[in-house]
């Protein structure tokens, strides 16, 4: 079983939708390394689900449920798409902010090739972002307001 993350504007088609219509057919990939990497999803992967946009953030676990097949969307035989269903909702989305701030994710993907729509996820990282779902994300620290100085006479 691979592990994958594949990228989708939520104002396009959301968790939310996925979640509501428990399956949907991932297309729309132009990219060729996206599409080299959507040709290798095989039924059973999973694919954590991230909301690009003013989002940026992991949001969802999706489960491969075909293999791909052209798009019959599309008149290009070189654009391909997968079924995926939905698995779950993470418990609290992981900001690409947070991933930024974790050296572990360095030299992902997701970090070094922002445009890439669909990604391979290593063991590692995929058990990483899992951790990280799990905590509710870290409140900045309010700063106390600056003590006024008082002028001596």
């Amino acid at each position: 079983m691979a592990l994958w993350l594949m990228k989708c504007e939520p104002d396009c088609y959301s968790y939310a939708d996925l979640e509501r219509d428990g399956r949907t057919l991932w297309d729309g990939v132009a990219n060729p390394l996206a599409l080299k990497h959507l040709r290798a999803c095989a039924p059973g992967d999973l694919a954590f689900y991230y909301h690009t946009g003013d989002e940026k953030a992991v949001v969802g676990v999706m489960e491969v449920t075909g293999p791909a097949e052209p798009n019959p969307n599309e008149k290009d035989p070189k654009l391909v798409a997968v079924p995926v269903a939905a698995v779950r909702r993470l418990a609290h989305p992981v900001t690409l902010a947070a991933i930024k701030a974790d050296k572990a994710f360095a030299k992902w993907e997701l970090v070094t090739q922002g445009r890439l729509s669909v990604m391979p996820v290593t063991e590692v990282l995929w058990q990483r972002i899992e951790a990280m779902a799990a905590k509710p994300p870290a409140t900045p620290a309010k700063k106390k307001p600056a003590a006024k100085k008082v002028k001596k006479k």
